[in-house]
């Protein structure tokens, strides 16, 4: 029951004749047990019902979380305490009926939310902090999902509130609509605040929980990432940010917003440079959410429905190319240096090459498919991912344009035009304008690329090639130093090793292996918590292994032959002495010098 202290000071703050219009209250003076109590104020209606909805997913998670899972004790009154019949019309939707006499009340709705999710990023409230996504935590109604909304929290005395949102009061905040709370979330709790100002910008840095990240580092680090902009876009979406990192265990991720994001690593993943390294590459890849998504974004998705999957086929392009572009911004912050960068994109190189499902699904299908689940064993031989393989396809689509245009455009100008030409609060774009700003830029029609590279499944890219345009050279282990593979993967158990990944065209799959066997022993060799791996590594290619498996409790013999795990040992590295032109065409791709220029 939300406590008469926050009643009274809600009534207080709504005195003025600039009061949203509909007012968000929640209780979080009791936390331990990770449940909160909200009230919400929705303007009098004309309507027989009101229907107040939950989300059931969030923005930057593409996956139906059924969040309404977490409301009990739902009540409805008017504001002058008369209770209001209702019911659930489906999962996510309770319908309040209103009789002629309670149509010129306010409607306020009470529920108690329980809030658990922290590694969904969507709700998670403990006797240390709260995070709230609107989405997981405060209901809506279309009604009103235009109007102007206050959040108003009672915490603990020692807390402190922090949110992307514009504040009236510590823990107070407001929005002009409920698109815009939705997509500003709220941590409170016990934190860490850090506030620095970036060519008139402002920038907030909000640390929950204890860990080895170096805060003071971080800062700079931030402050010279936020200064990159201008790399792609002409402009700056928003005038203050803030960046949200939960110090956890058991939880990891990062969600863009619209002028804020939230990352998620284990505490003590920042202490080496490689976990340092890859922590900013998050906070890069989310600070190029600001446009690349938040500030326009596919069609499909404006504006956002959140009781339904939003398709597109452009995912690949909301979170590919942000993958692609987040190290080339820390490339020109001067954070990364170009080796750092090369050995990440070598490592990007040979797990394309692991992918076999490179061959079978196209990016733009792929994009289609996010909503469905992409995980596991069939995933990794018969599906791509929109992150990783979306890169790829950047990369691709960037040297074409540059070499096309003898280096007057590169994919950047590309998510120039869109951030130009679409405001993702009004109209979305769809491939045939991402089509028509590659026609408009370059002179010519795009449509038989597209088809082929991201309509079509892109197979092995020519990455040789694309690097020796820009100078650089690629090279795999030797054939001497090629290890010995089979193509499977698994976890021990109780009986010996059970396979989680069988690789489609590995010797494993065409043995016949799948994922659930559990391999016993090879050579009449035990398994269970012997030199398996080991031991296997050291046959020769093309050597025969007899393995003893279990399947459906049943035990088979199989023959397993060797085989050479090709593209492994991947070097980017630069040539000596690289000719003007590559040196042109570097500097064209990433904005920076050629490391031998």
């Amino acid at each position: 029951m939300l406590k008469q202290t926050l009643i009274a000071s809600a009534i207080l703050t709504a005195l003025p004749a600039t009061a949203a219009d509909v007012d968000y209250f929640i209780d979080l003076t009791e936390p331990t047990h990770h449940t909160g109590d909200v009230r919400i104020n929705f303007p009098a209606t004309d309507k027989a019902y009101l229907d107040v909805k939950m989300p059931a997913w969030r923005t930057g998670y593409y996956r139906i979380l059924n969040l309404a899972n977490g409301v009990r004790d739902f009540r409805v009154q008017t504001d002058d305490g008369d209770t209001l019949n209702w019911h659930k019309v489906d999962k996510s939707t309770w319908r309040i009926e209103l009789p002629e006499s309670a149509r010129d009340d306010e409607i306020v709705v009470d529920y108690q939310i329980y809030a658990d999710l922290l590694g969904r990023r969507a709700r998670h409230i403990d006797d240390s902090h709260a995070y709230l996504d609107a989405s997981a935590v405060f209901m809506y109604a279309d009604e009103y999902r235009q109007q102007p909304v206050s959040v108003e929290l009672d915490v603990l005395d020692n807390w402190r509130s922090v949110s992307g949102m514009d504040s009236t009061d510590e823990h107070r905040f407001v929005a002009d609509n409920w698109d815009i709370l939705v997509d500003s979330p709220i941590e409170t709790g016990i934190n860490d605040l850090y506030k620095f100002e970036v060519d008139g910008r402002d920038y907030e840095l909000v640390i929950w929980g204890e860990g080895n990240l170096d805060h003071e580092q971080t800062v700079e680090d931030l402050k010279a990432l936020v200064t990159t902009g201008p790399e792609i876009w002409e402009g700056y979406p928003y005038e203050r940010y803030v960046f949200m990192v939960h110090l956890t265990t058991g939880a990891g991720g990062a969600t863009e917003h619209r002028n804020s994001t939230i990352i998620q690593r284990p505490r003590y993943r920042y202490g080496d440079r490689d976990d340092y390294l890859s922590f900013m590459s998050t906070a890069s890849h989310e600070f190029v959410h600001t446009w690349n998504v938040k500030a326009y974004r596919p069609s499909p998705l404006v504006p956002y429905d959140y009781q339904k999957e939003n398709y597109t086929d452009l995912f690949w392009l909301a979170e590919g190319s942000t993958s692609y572009f987040q190290d080339h911004l820390l490339l020109a912050a001067d954070i990364m240096e170009p080796d750092e960068y090369f050995e990440r994109l070598a490592t990007d190189v040979e797990r394309h090459y692991r992918k076999p499902g490179n061959e079978v699904m196209s990016v733009a299908e792929a994009s289609f498919e996010a909503w469905s689940d992409q995980y596991g064993d069939r995933a990794q031989n018969f599906s791509v991912n929109i992150y990783s393989e979306g890169a790829m396809v950047s990369w691709l689509l960037d040297m074409a344009l540059i070499e096309a245009t003898d280096g007057e455009v590169s994919y950047r100008d590309v998510h120039n035009e869109l951030y130009q030409r679409f405001d993702a609060d009004e109209v979305g774009f769809t491939a045939d304008d991402v089509l028509q700003i590659l026609n408009d830029l370059t002179g010519n029609s795009w449509q038989s690329w597209w088809q082929e590279n991201i309509e079509q499944p892109i197979g092995d890219l020519p990455f040789a090639d694309m690097l020796q345009t820009v100078g650089l050279e690629l090279t795999f282990a030797s054939a001497d130093e090629q290890q010995a593979w089979v193509g499977w993967s698994g976890n021990a158990a109780a009986a010996g090793i059970e396979l989680t990944r069988v690789e489609r065209n590995s010797p494993a799959w065409d043995a016949g292996f799948t994922p659930g066997d559990v391999i016993v022993a090879y050579d009449g060799f035990r398994a269970a918590g012997g030199r398996f791996d080991e031991a296997l590594a050291e046959y020769e290619i093309g050597s025969e292994v007899e393995v003893t498996y279990f399947r459906r409790d049943e035990l088979h013999t199989a023959t397993l032959v060797i085989g050479e795990e090709q593209h492994t040992g991947a070097k980017i590295t630069p040539v000596a002495e690289p000719s003007a032109k590559q040196q042109a065409r570097f500097l064209q791709w990433l904005g920076i010098a050629h490391p031998n220029a």
